[in-house]
């Protein structure tokens, strides 16, 4: 007899079709779910850029919806820390919600740095898998000049050696090796990078 605290054997787990199909739920809204995944170094714009592209997404009848990474550390990922592993499984948490969200119909920002190339990849191929759109956007900053914008103060502490495991300064990140998309953030206004955006991607849901 299992309890809700015992794990249940696999063949116990089965998977269960929506009564709404996705092709009838993205039909009735007149657009399809993608997930665009923002990369990057602490401050480099990824969740301004998200919320900007997000806001003139809504504007115009498309319904989007952006997973913070600091948000979902509220609530989601309340237990997890900065550990190569926690953050592994930061991104497949990520990941997943943005699946479901995707197949509902959203347009999904996941603005997360996820700084492993393998965990991006994961994710990338579960959307494939599910046939959803997905495409990795790389907000390509200098860690120089994150650091100069230092909008959580994140490298101010790191620079004092107060802080350790910051990526891009005392812990790794691995760039994208092509993603779809590249912005560059410097000396260019956040309506200007988040229409990039948009017009770039707009194939996935239009």
């Amino acid at each position: 007899m299992t309890t809700e605290n015992t794990p249940q054997p696999a063949g116990d787990i089965r998977w269960h079709e929506h009564a709404i199909s996705r092709e009838d739920r993205w039909a009735k809204q007149n657009s399809r779910g993608c997930t665009l995944w923002l990369t990057g170094l602490s401050g480099a714009g990824k969740s301004t850029i998200a919320n900007a592209a997000a806001h003139q997404l809504f504007a115009s009848g498309v319904p989007a919806y952006v997973l913070d990474g600091d948000n979902l550390r509220h609530g989601l990922n309340v237990d997890l820390g900065f550990s190569d592993t926690d953050r592994a499984e930061n991104v497949r948490r990520v990941g997943e919600v943005a699946l479901l969200l995707a197949d509902a119909g959203f347009v999904v920002f996941v603005p997360i740095i996820s700084p492993f190339f393998a965990g991006r990849q994961a994710v990338r191929q579960r959307h494939e898998s599910a046939g959803l759109g997905f495409a990795e956007v790389f907000i390509a900053t200098s860690v120089e000049e994150c650091a100069e914008r230092d909008t959580k103060g994140l490298y101010a502490k790191a620079a004092k050696g107060e802080l350790t495991g910051l990526t891009g300064v005392n812990a790794p990140y691995e760039a994208p090796r092509s993603p779809e998309m590249t912005l560059l953030t410097s000396q260019r206004s956040v309506e200007t990078c988040a229409e990039e955006l948009l017009s770039g991607m707009n194939h996935l849901w239009s």
